[in-house]
Parts: C-alpha cells; structure tokens; sequence
C-alpha cells in the first residue's frame, strides 16, 4: 500500500503545490486517511542560508519554552513563525506547527562542530528530552507539511498551493505496523535529505542498532525513519556518491555478485560486508531528495511498484503512471525502473 509521487524541475523552475495535491489524491485507495505529506525544495529564498527548523507542539508553553531554550544555546533564531493552517471539516489541528529560521554557531557544543552536526544534535535532543515537541524538519529552503489525513485534506489544511519550488514529494500512507499520527506521516526529513516510502523495512531493528552506533536516535515510530538516516550517514558522513549509496543499502544478491568480473565483484563484495547493518530487507519503493535532485529505488525484487516518467526538464517518480498523468498529461517517455535500480534526476 502507500502511495509515493515526486517532481523536479532540472532548470529549477518553480511549481506550485496544487498539481502534486491531484497527483496524490488520485492514488487515495493506497491510503486510509491516517498520514499524508509533502515536501518543497525552494520555499523559502528569502531565508534560503537559513536552516527551517519545523517544529510540532502540543500546546505553546512549556515545550516551546524548552525548545526555544536550546535554540538559543546553540545559536540564532532570525525568523519564527506559526505555520499557517485552516482547519478542515474532517482534519483538526492535534499539534501547532511552527517554524523557525535557525542558523547554528559552529562554537555551540564546545568544541568545533559543522552546522549539519549542531542540527542533528538538536533534532536528537529535542526529539527524546522535550514531552509535547516534536522536530520533524531541519532542511534549509525546504518546507515539509504533513498530519494525520487525507491527501487532499492535509494539501488545504497547508495551502500547499500557497508555496513554490523545483521539487516536490509527496506521500498518502497507509499504516500496517504502528498507529498513524503526525509525526509518523510522510514525508520524512533530516537536514538536506527528505525521504518517501511504499512498503516495508523489514531490516528496521538491524538498521536502527546500526545508526544508534552513529548517534542517531529513532522517535518517530515508523520504519522509513532509518532511510532518512541512513542516507544522512552514508552520504554526508560517509561522503559516498549516491550510485554507491543506494547500492549499499539495495546490494545485489551474493549469486549475482559471484557471476560478476573479478573487479566487479571484489568492489560489491567489499561494499555488502562494509554495511552489511545498513543493507534495507523487505518489500519497498523509496523516493530520496536533497537540493541537487531526486532519487528513486525499489528493492531487489520489486515488490512495490515504482514509475519513472520524463517530460522535458522534469523527471517524475510515482507509484502509479496515472498519478503522473495528472500532473504531465503527455510525459515525453515512461518506464519501470528494474528492480533495485536507481533512478537520479539532478538539477543543471
């Protein structure tokens, strides 16, 4: 179940949300009314070198109070405000979203430590310290709006339509192994990197304890918060190339790599055993993003569906091609990726 779509614009162009909020909408028999998200790349260029800290409350006084503590030991607030919303008739507003526009001081932790490491920090600190708070985004020029509803209630509870960028991502969820609530919607964020998911993770326990050796703690009750992390180690921490990341986390099986050149297959070898705990089992579609491009991958047998659809400078990734229609009626190419084979669009 699930449904997944995701756009970008390769000249950057910028695009409203209203088409993304059709698109999902359509794919509403994947979900159960229980999670939807979006996420826009581009949303905030007057605050474009400040990091959107997007904050869930469940009321303004003690946590915010707490949260806002922290903000100010680690560095300097520029902007704050509530997230406009408009409650509809079937989605009421259980948490207050806010945003602040955060810069880090790179001093804060005592000792020096890069912007991306301060934020990570906080999100931990705030995420399993603070009762009633809840950081859910910490990209920069990214805005991630998501609640527990339906696709079209939860794109009008944001106005989605309001905001512009060159990439969208968006996700109705329909939830098997926990509850749904807003802070288990999609889209899920953490710094650059934003991430949507069909199926299951069935490697979550594995994974989890793999990322806790790393200093990544997992809140959020739902098993696509490793890909997040994942991705964050692999390919900020680890600096690997995100071909050589999604191999890592989708590798081929050991039959396949045995039957490869010697080169090939010492390389795969070496790769698979490294990050063994990071190797993702089970049945999934995966859309990743940051602010170079978009990427999708299924697993190795495919099990989820994933649509890949060109139409001039925009590359769309979905689990339905009529989701894509919607958007580009007349797509110049459509194809189905092979499994556990990426698809990357990048921005010029």
């Amino acid at each position: 179940m699930c449904g997944i779509i995701s756009v970008i614009d390769r000249k950057k162009n910028p695009m409203d949300g209203s088409a993304i909020k059709e698109a999902l909408s359509l794919m509403n028999e994947r979900g159960n009314g229980e999670g939807s998200g979006y996420a826009v790349y581009g949303a905030f260029p007057e605050f474009a070198e400040y990091y959107a800290v997007h904050v869930f409350y469940d009321n303004l006084i003690e946590p915010k109070t707490a949260v806002e503590e922290e903000l100010e030991k680690l560095g300097i607030v520029k902007h704050d405000e509530q997230i406009p919303t408009f409650e509809q008739p079937n989605l009421k507003k259980r948490h207050i979203p806010w945003r602040y526009f955060f810069k880090p001081n790179v001093m804060a932790l005592g000792t020096t430590a890069s912007e991306e490491d301060i934020l990570v920090y906080l999100m931990q600190k705030v995420n399993t310290t603070i009762p009633g708070a809840l950081i859910y985004s910490t990209g920069k020029n990214i805005a991630v709006f998501k609640a527990a509803g339906w696709p079209e209630e939860v794109a009008d509870f944001y106005r989605i339509q309001d905001y512009q960028g060159y990439i969208w991502l968006a996700h109705n969820r329909y939830p098997t192994n926990t509850a749904g609530w807003w802070g288990g919607a999609h889209p899920f964020n953490l710094l650059d990197w934003t991430v949507v998911h069909n199926g299951e993770i069935t490697s979550y326990g594995t994974n989890k304890r793999y990322l806790e050796g790393f200093g990544y703690v997992c809140t959020m009750h739902t098993d696509t918060e490793v890909v997040a992390y994942l991705t964050d180690l692999l390919q900020r921490q680890h600096k690997l190339p995100a071909e050589i990341a999604f191999k890592a986390l989708a590798p081929p099986f050991w039959d396949d790599i045995d039957r490869m050149p010697e080169k090939e297959r010492g390389f795969n070898t070496a790769l698979r055993m490294t990050y063994s705990p990071a190797m993702m089992n089970g049945p999934f579609a995966i859309v990743v993003a940051n602010s170079k491009g978009i990427a999708g991958i299924t697993d190795r047998i495919k099990l989820r569906p994933l649509v890949a659809a060109v139409a001039g400078d925009r590359l769309y990734l979905s689990s339905e091609e009529a989701a894509i229609r919607v958007m580009e009626p007349s797509p110049d190419r459509v194809w189905m990726p092979r499994a556990g084979e990426p698809v990357i669009g990048r921005t010029e």
